[in-house]
């Protein structure tokens, strides 16, 4: 990945790498990572994804090096984030691709900026239905900080995540993604990024799971490409969410990797670049139109809801 460049937007630093193509050249993505992570979550398909097009990948408010500030931590405060930062660094459109939270933060960036979205393309995304995790719920419960204070004092932090990292080990599917867990519960010794990891959680769900979702406004795709990547053994946010896209999305192109987790694009970084080529070239950015968007906001959906592909899968 490139090396770390930094910008100051309303008053807090935000750290990004831009490489790849040159810009102008090639379609742009806008890579974001999920909760808890950094933009290093997509190390392992950069090299790999820089043949083909110009990458920007932000830590969002709150993760990686850029700012933890008290401030807005919903989906769409993220989404307005980044269309400053594109405006600041002079890109007009992108692709956006999101995983985990950063696919609610990539929804809300095409619902919120249409014009701004050539595609969308989702990994093992949030905001499809209310079941996740109860280990994420639990973040948004009072009593957070102690228990995160707790488990990440010095000597006890580097027990847990050397026991996370060799269960991630093992070769256990439901295991192999403990060692991303390792490096997110090694992160919350920053008191700033317990504090934005806890308001991004109760902001999003309850103790009853997820209470966002796109699915009331998946219709809207129909005017925007839409790709959608699943690992078959997501612990996190269970696969069946990926069937729930295919209901409400029909014409996106949903593909579940069956030997990958909740990191796709790390358990599989190969057959992951391989699809987002394959969907790059299959598919033309999307034209904004606001007679377009007025009529389907207007019907409230496409006629051929009904229709629905199956899922594809990847060994």
């Amino acid at each position: 990945m490139s090396e770390s460049q930094f910008v100051t937007v309303h008053g807090h630093r935000r750290a990004y790498a831009l490489g790849g193509r040159d810009l102008g050249t090639a379609p742009v993505l806008l890579l974001l990572h999920g909760l808890g992570c950094d933009r290093h979550t997509w190390d392992p398909v950069w090299a790999r994804l820089a043949e083909h097009y110009t990458l920007l990948a932000p830590d969002l408010l709150g993760h990686g090096e850029s700012a933890k500030p008290r401030g807005d931590y919903s989906p769409g405060g993220y989404a307005n984030g980044m269309r400053d930062l594109l405006t600041i660094l002079g890109i007009d459109k992108v692709t956006v691709m999101g995983h985990s939270f950063g696919g609610a933060v990539a929804m809300q960036f095409a619902y919120q900026f249409p014009e701004r979205t050539e595609r969308l393309v989702l990994v093992d995304p949030g905001g499809l239905g209310p079941e996740v995790t109860p280990l994420i719920r639990a973040l948004g419960l009072p009593g957070y900080d102690l228990a995160l204070r707790l488990i990440t004092l010095p000597g006890v932090r580097q027990v847990n995540t050397a026991v996370l990292r060799t269960l991630g080990r093992s070769g256990l599917p439901g295991l192999r993604d403990l060692d991303e867990v390792a490096a997110i519960v090694d992160s919350f010794k920053d008191p700033g990024k317990r504090y934005a990891v806890h308001k991004l959680v109760s902001g999003v769900m309850d103790w009853r799971g997820q209470n966002i979702t796109m699915r009331d406004r998946a219709y809207l795709t129909e005017a925007m490409p839409l790709c959608i990547v699943w690992g078959a053994h997501d612990r996190v946010l269970p696969v069946a969410h990926a069937e729930a896209v295919a209901e409400v999305a029909p014409t996106a192109q949903v593909t579940v990797i069956t030997d990958a987790g909740h990191f796709p694009h790390k358990d599989q970084p190969e057959a992951f670049a391989d699809l987002i080529d394959g969907f790059m070239a299959s598919t033309a950015p999307a034209s904004y139109s606001r007679a377009k968007w007025g009529r389907l906001l207007k019907n409230g959906g496409p006629a051929h809801l009904s229709s629905v592909e199956p899922a594809s899968e990847l060994a």
